[in-house]
């Protein structure tokens, strides 16, 4: 269970900086009809993918570290300091990097998912359709994410 809890508290705090992210980049691109909807859409959904698993934590009684939950909040906060190639205000290459960084943390996340349904079997506090049903919406999140790529690619080096 030792391991367990690490693991676990470790995507909690990489969820708690996916979540300011997602927020970030939907806020970003607010009034943009390709980018704005689809990106809050997945927030919404990184969101409430965090709160399942708050709850799968407590369900396997393992407390979250708030150290680590803080850290991943800083260290995005940290990320945005990056130059961006504009020096006041948001960059083509901005949108790139930040659904880029999103793509990222989808993909921990499913690999989060499918490590708990592995264990699933063995664990009775871990329910198998629930953790069928994120690792299916993950996959679906990362779809349309590297669709957002392709858009932010184009947008940002000029099409070709």
């Amino acid at each position: 269970m030792k391991h367990l809890a690490i693991y676990l508290n470790d995507h909690y705090a990489g969820s708690t900086a996916g979540v300011e992210l997602a927020k970030r980049a939907a806020k970003h691109n607010q009034g943009n009809p390709e980018f704005g909807p689809p990106l809050t859409r997945i927030a919404g959904e990184i969101d409430e993918d965090r709160d399942a698993l708050k709850r799968i934590m407590a369900r396997l009684e393992v407390p979250e570290n708030r150290i680590k939950a803080t850290l991943g909040w800083t260290i995005e906060k940290a990320g945005r300091l990056k130059p961006n190639g504009n020096l006041l205000r948001f960059s083509p290459l901005s949108r790139l990097v930040e659904v880029e960084g999103l793509l990222s943390g989808v993909g921990g996340k499913l690999s989060l998912w499918r490590a708990l349904l592995a264990i699933a079997p063995t664990e009775p506090r871990l329910d198998e359709a629930q953790l069928t049903e994120l690792a299916r919406r993950a996959e679906d999140q990362l779809q349309r994410l590297h669709v957002l790529r392709g858009a932010a690619a184009i947008i940002a080096f000029g099409r070709s």
